[in-house]
């Protein structure tokens, strides 16, 4: 089993141009393992980790509904935000500046075959990195993602996530609000689930901004300690990343 991760840092990326490299290495993982199935050989299947942030986009989830978008495309086009319905599980989501988007493509059979176990340690990698930064952060049952104040009036979400999997390849992902606009989130219901606000964790800690660069590094040692895994990178960006907390 190959544990070894690819780590690649976009940057600010436009969300179809990642979708398009996202769906490129999901289909050649897919494709050698088939074809090791086929020939009887056993080559390492490979593993990648995305972090980017995207320009202003709502994306709409195969099970989602439409009628949780509030604003017509038009008004959308005004806030400089697109709009694209998608192939992962899930409803309605925002993307945005101030957001670390992130998209690990993995072959669980490196892993564990166990798709729900694969988001509760999504999940898990979120609690774990904004109790990092003082932050009681919980799962609220039947609604994947990352809730504070679960179970009161105050409840809001602070990270979205939602996945797509085939041959136990894995694409799509987490969204952490960090430094985000929340006014953006007005313009939907957050993963159509009513009167549930959402936060950002700037916001959370009182500050005008919260340090992306450190945030990811959080997110990655906790990813590691849980899936039991290695980054590697030839991103100059990513392997300073790794080094910093000497991942």
């Amino acid at each position: 089993m190959n544990k070894s991760i690819l780590l690649e840092d976009l940057g600010l990326k436009d969300y179809k141009d990642t979708w398009d490299y996202q769906e490129q290495l999901f289909k050649s993982i897919i494709d050698l393992k088939i074809k090791n199935r086929r020939e009887g050989s056993q080559l390492e299947t490979p593993n990648h980790f995305l972090f980017v942030e995207h320009p202003h986009v709502y994306t709409l989830g195969k099970s989602g509904d439409m009628g949780n978008l509030l604003v017509d495309e038009n008004v959308l086009t005004e806030k400089g935000a697109k709009f694209y319905k998608i192939n992962r599980g899930g409803d309605i989501t925002y993307h945005g500046p101030g957001q670390i988007v992130g998209y690990p493509i993995l072959d669980l059979d490196n892993f564990f075959t166990d798709i729900h176990k694969y988001l509760r340690f999504l999940e898990e990698m979120v609690i774990l990195t904004l109790a990092d930064y003082g932050l009681n952060a919980e799962r609220s049952k039947g609604e994947t993602g990352v809730w504070l104040d679960v179970g009161t009036p105050f409840a809001r979400k602070i990270c979205a996530m939602g996945v797509r999997a085939s041959r136990w390849v894995t694409m799509h992902g987490f969204a952490l609000n960090v430094n985000a606009d929340l006014g953006y989130f007005d313009l939907m219901i957050p993963c159509g689930i009513k009167g549930k606000a959402v936060t950002s964790l700037n916001v959370e800690l009182g500050q005008k901004e919260v340090d992306m660069a450190e945030v990811k590094q959080r997110l990655l040692k906790h990813f590691i300690n849980l899936f039991e895994a290695e980054f590697h990178s030839s991103d100059i960006h990513c392997l300073v990343l790794n080094n910093r907390y000497g991942l």
